[in-house]
């Protein structure tokens, strides 16, 4: 019982990015996420000397406008989720784009768990927004306007991952009947 390497007629072929729009707004999602991340996000986790003055001056307005308690006073699951995004959303926000650019066959398998994570942790937050205390409701709905379209695209990239995922299980059940690893 030997496996072999697929020929080229097993192969998938690569489809540009421009018949691939969901894949388009992936990767212009991902290549804004990265300096994102480090300019705002990870300020409060990475050692002084890294964090720019673009990025103090970010984090100053970001508090400023929107009182986001997050960054005032991180509860310990927030701090947390922080250090995930370090570990775990850069490097797999780098080679998503790097994967969606060459159409890579394990990119719906890492956009699938991509996006639970980020759904459930973002979801998490939207939930302890609404019951933080001493804001009005207009400035609960500035902070929804940060972080829920976040939820709405892990959302809408969670189930467009997992049809993908369905396919190439179900193809590739369908293609190799009767052969065994």
């Amino acid at each position: 019982m030997a496996v072999t390497a697929p020929t080229t007629a097993t192969r998938r072929a690569r489809r540009p990015l421009s018949a691939r729009k969901l894949d388009a707004v992936y990767l212009a999602f991902f290549i804004v996420h990265v300096p994102i991340m480090f300019l705002v996000d990870l300020a409060s986790i990475l050692p002084p000397f890294l964090v720019s003055p673009l990025s103090r001056s970010l984090r100053a307005y970001q508090l400023e406008r929107f009182r986001d308690q997050f960054f005032v006073s991180p509860p310990a699951w927030f701090t947390a989720y922080m250090w995930l995004e370090a570990v775990y959303h850069v490097p797999i926000s780098l080679w998503m784009v790097w994967g969606l650019f060459r159409d890579h066959p394990l990119v719906p398998l890492n956009l699938l768990i991509f996006a639970l994570e980020v759904a459930v942790t973002t979801l998490t937050c939207v939930v302890d927004i609404s019951a933080w205390e001493g804001y009005t409701a207009a400035q609960k709905s500035d902070l929804y306007g940060l972080y829920v379209p976040y939820l709405v695209l892990a959302c809408l990239m969670g189930v467009d991952a997992f049809v993908r995922v369905k396919r190439q299980i179900l193809h590739g059940v369908g293609s190799e009947k009767g052969k065994t690893l």
